[in-house]
């Protein structure tokens, strides 16, 4: 049986251009791929990006472009800016991405028969910088 080794990063939110945080974050995963790959290992690895939230329909208002077309410029960005820094991931995912739709909505819909996921109310703050309650 090979050796396995599969690595990602975070998948970005695309709110803001790609910045030292990314690079460094993206850097690490491409040494610890590379690493594993001389040790004889069968590896894999993923970047990527996050493309939605509250945070992305705001930026995409302030920079005057409809959600769509603001994160197919900045999700173009974060994939122009790794092979710049000789990356070398093996996929690309973007959360818009019909794979990755299709593989959420398979997974919710599981959950949802085993009855884990249900419609409720909920009261409480919600916090759009920290996208959470």
């Amino acid at each position: 049986m090979a050796k396995r080794f599969y690595i990602t990063t975070p998948i970005y939110y695309v709110n803001a251009e790609p910045h030292i945080g990314h690079a460094y974050t993206t850097i690490v995963a491409d040494v610890m791929n590379r690493f594993h790959k001389l040790m004889g290992y069968e590896t894999f690895f993923l970047t990527g990006t996050d493309e939605h939230g509250d945070k992305i329909a705001q930026a995409a208002q302030q920079a005057g472009l409809d959600p769509q077309s603001y994160v197919d410029r900045m999700s173009q960005l974060f994939r122009d800016t790794w092979p710049k820094l000789n990356i070398s991931h093996d996929d690309f995912i973007r959360t818009t991405d019909t794979r990755h739709v299709r593989v959420v909505q398979a997974i919710l819909q599981k959950v949802h028969n085993l009855g884990d996921i249900y419609f409720d109310s909920y009261k409480g703050l919600y916090c759009v910088g920290c996208e959470r309650c």
